[in-house]
């Protein structure tokens, strides 16, 4: 969808002051009439403005719109015609800013797609098997145990292995090779 590009307008007609007709305390310039002038004259400006702010024309639209509609609810407050063009302007602003903000905040909170996981019965075979593979890896010799633990689970090399149990690399290698053979043996016997 295109975003609307702010158009360099020429400058608009200004508006006449029409304070003469008074009532109740709101300056004639901050009428219905006058903001309906100032929405002619100025809505496309508004527009690039909030098109510069954010990027889909859907949300440009919007914000200029509801910018229109709150100052229209807030016109008693805009007593000097001259402000209310400058008040529409911060109000797109201010909107703006909080639809970036409410896009950010939904993009923070959007679920994350769960990976892909094992169907139960794949989840209970797994399970089954860690269970027999810790029970055969409680029944090796404890320097068995001790050099497969470090070598396949902490990911250890040979050397390091070695020198964390203070053994030769041969004896590793000896352990490592004589506890793999007993766990296979144990894996397969059966329950």
């Amino acid at each position: 969808m295109p975003v609307i590009a702010p158009v360099p307008a020429a400058r608009p007609a200004r508006i006449p002051n029409q304070r003469d007709g008074a009532e109740d305390g709101v300056a004639a310039g901050t009428s219905v009439d006058h903001l309906t002038e100032t929405y002619r004259a100025h809505y496309r400006s508004l527009l690039g403005l909030a098109a510069l702010l954010l990027d889909d024309t859907a949300s440009c639209e919007d914000v200029v719109q509801e910018a229109f509609i709150r100052v229209h609810s807030a016109r008693k407050r805009v007593r000097d015609p001259e402000k209310t063009l400058a008040y529409l302007r911060q109000t797109v602003v201010n909107l703006s800013r909080s639809a970036l903000r409410r896009r950010i905040l939904g993009l923070k909170l959007l679920s994350k797609p769960m990976p892909d996981m094992a169907s139960a019965e794949e989840g209970a075979y797994d399970q089954l098997e860690r269970d027999s593979l810790i029970k055969a890896m409680k029944g090796l010799q404890r320097r068995q145990r001790e050099v497969l633990v470090l070598r396949y689970f902490a990911d250890m090399t040979e050397a390091q292995v070695a020198e964390a149990l203070g053994i030769s690399l041969g004896s590793v290698k000896a352990y490592g090779s004589r506890g793999i053979a007993a766990l296979r043996l144990a894996m397969e016997a059966p329950a």
